[in-house]
């Protein structure tokens, strides 16, 4: 009888364990992916964000290599609102792809009236799209011939 009541103890400890887990788990998850825009930033100065944006190709991009090697500032816009813009200060060095990449995920916070950035995602346009096309037709192709074969070798027999 007593060894009943111990099991039923441990499943409970158990259970509530799991539910904890879960409900951590699941709080985790909510807290992140989300990304804030230009002025959600500028009105949250000093708060860790992250901003999809684009670079501002209209206004200069000051990286001095013999100068300062890990200082560089940039002009993003807003992805969804191109009216919304900040001035990015980088302190890493160069970002690869920087001129070819299609937006930018900075993180960062924006202080003293410019995005203080600790790290960049750039998302640079895809290689494969102009080349999915044809190859997508020859799959297409193949598996049409393939089956007429298949087809012609069934009525065979």
């Amino acid at each position: 009888m007593r060894k009943q009541r111990y099991m039923k103890k441990i499943h409970i400890i158990l259970l509530v364990f799991i539910a904890g887990s879960i409900a951590l788990l699941i709080s985790l998850l909510n807290t992140g992916s989300t990304y804030e825009t230009i002025a959600d930033a500028k009105a949250m100065p000093g708060k860790f964000v992250h901003i999809a944006v684009r670079l501002d190709k209209s206004k200069p991009i000051e990286f001095d290599a013999q100068k300062d090697p890990n200082y560089l500032s940039f002009y993003a816009v807003g992805v969804e609102n191109p009216d919304q813009a900040m001035k990015v200060i980088y302190r890493n060095g160069e970002i690869p792809n920087l001129m070819i990449s299609e937006r930018l995920v900075l993180k960062g916070k924006y202080e003293n009236e410019q995005f203080e950035c600790k790290d960049v995602q750039t998302k640079c346009p895809s290689k494969y799209k102009e080349e999915m096309k044809p190859t997508e037709k020859s799959i297409d192709q193949t598996s049409v011939n393939n089956s007429a074969k298949t087809n012609a070798e069934e009525n065979k027999y």
